[in-house]
């Protein structure tokens, strides 16, 4: 593990003023945001750097200079998420802040990218201005109370490797070690295997963290649609996830008659339109149903498909709705199953209720928008991010920056360059209160503890 840089100390947090970045830090932003934006670039404009590939690499690399040349130093954890340290208060714990690099197949170019850019420039920022405040031959003034960690999370995505947030989720001592790193992809490579082959496959446990602070464009249309700046995530949806397997009978595609076949992909196709069935049997856009992905089996264009899995999901802000979905889905499963002459599996992989944010990381993060004179309003957030393992395991701030047309997973993924350097404003204000230790208290677990079996 590398020792963090050491910086002058700096005042407290409460001390300094609430400005907004310079025309010359925005400029610096976008200009490194847009370097970023190369690496891993498709021909639709977007990017494809899923989790340990060549690309992954190499925005790591992007990573590993820039925090250099802002005088961080680095290190990478037993399951490859990659920190910039900064040390200004010896042994104290870490206010992390981050996201991912990694992507979807072929994603647009916001979503986590600039989560992790704009905490390499608020660290920057914090770390110019405790070095101005540190005059030369003179008593430093006091130190922030918390040390700095910006951090790209391992596999947020999820997409070669299930399942997603995997690398907080270790952190946090929600997923062992050990599995994560026999997880396999596709192709039979392992985590462990992959994350060797890049040369980000690390050792220990990375800095301890008092608190958690993340930006990410909104990846929905509220805040667009109400012109609303910055978003105070409060809580995550309800959500339930699901493993799915649908069993027939491989056949001739030619000569089976229709009557004797017994086709899984007739019955995964029913069920992809029950979800969206079920979706649609609540008033008001309250559920969200998908099916996300579909293997076919044997996949040949004249064989009646034997097997087929997918990967469906429900979320709502209402727990209620949720629970009555469910029950949709038992019925409309055991009516498919008659009607198509198959079988179905189905595993729930992931559930969970309304998750909370702490309320004080709210208020907090009010009060620094306020401060900054931005527009900010309380959003639920309707996807996972690494803060929702973060938060239950200390304060944690969530924000939002709007996404135009709401479109994300998609290479037409964009948040105008206002937005995005506003953003990056209202993080520095934030990530200077928490390092202050303002959100001492905030969570059951003790700063700067680990959730039991991390070690």
């Amino acid at each position: 593990m590398t020792a963090a840089a050491t910086r002058p100390a700096t005042t407290r947090a409460h001390e300094s003023t609430s400005q907004p970045g310079t025309a010359g830090d925005a400029a610096a932003f976008l200009r490194d945001f847009r370097s970023l934006s190369a690496i891993g670039e498709t021909p639709g404009h977007g990017v494809d750097r899923q989790a340990a590939t060549p690309a992954d690499a190499q925005a790591r690399a992007w990573f590993t200079s820039l925090a250099a040349q802002y005088g961080f130093r680095t290190e990478t954890d037993r399951i490859g998420n990659l920190f910039a340290l900064i040390e200004w208060n010896p042994g104290a714990p870490y206010v992390l802040v981050g996201s991912h690099l990694d992507s979807q197949p072929t994603a647009g170019k916001y979503d986590g990218a600039y989560g992790v850019a704009a905490a390499l420039h608020a660290g920057r920022r914090l770390a110019d201005r405790a070095a101005s405040q540190s005059p030369d031959g003179g008593t430093p003034p006091a130190a922030p109370k918390y040390n700095l960690a910006v951090v790209d999370w391992f596999n947020e995505e999820g997409c070669r490797f299930a399942p997603s947030m995997m690398g907080s989720s270790v952190y946090t001592g929600k997923l062992p070690a050990d599995v994560a790193l026999a997880v396999t992809d596709t192709a039979g490579t392992s985590v462990r295997d992959a994350l060797t082959e890049i040369g980000h496959l690390g050792s220990g446990f990375g800095p301890t963290a008092a608190a958690y602070a993340e930006i990410h464009i909104e990846q929905g249309r509220s805040m667009e649609d109400s012109g609303t700046t910055i978003g105070l995530v409060h809580a995550c949806w309800a959500a339930a996830k699901y493993t799915v397997t649908v069993h027939g009978e491989q056949a001739h595609t030619g000569s089976t008659v229709i009557a004797d076949r017994k086709d899984a992909l007739l019955g995964a196709s029913r069920l992809v339109v029950l979800l969206r069935e079920i979706a649609d049997h609540f008033s008001g856009a309250v559920l969200h149903t998908s099916v996300g992905q579909l293997t076919v089996y044997p996949n040949s264009p004249v064989v009646v498909p034997s097997r087929v899995e997918l990967v469906m999901d429900l979320r709502t802000a209402d727990e209620d709705i949720l629970a009555s979905a469910k029950a949709l889905l038992r019925a409309g499963i055991a009516a498919i199953e008659a009607e198509a002459n198959v079988s179905i599996d189905v595993a729930e992989s992931h559930a969970w209720g309304i998750n909370p944010y702490q309320p004080a990381g709210v208020a907090l993060a009010a009060e620094c928008a306020a401060e900054l004179g931005l527009s900010h309003r309380q959003v639920f957030t309707l996807a996972g991010h690494d803060s929702i393992n973060m938060k239950d395991v200390v304060p944690t701030v969530m924000l939002f920056v709007p996404s135009v047309d709401g479109i994300s997973h998609n290479e037409r993924e964009y948040t105008n360059d206002d937005d995005a350097c506003a953003g990056v404003d209202m993080l520095t204000r934030v990530v200077e209160r928490l390092c202050n230790g303002d959100l001492d208290g905030a969570a059951a677990p003790e700063a700067g503890a680990r959730p039991e079996g991390t070690k």
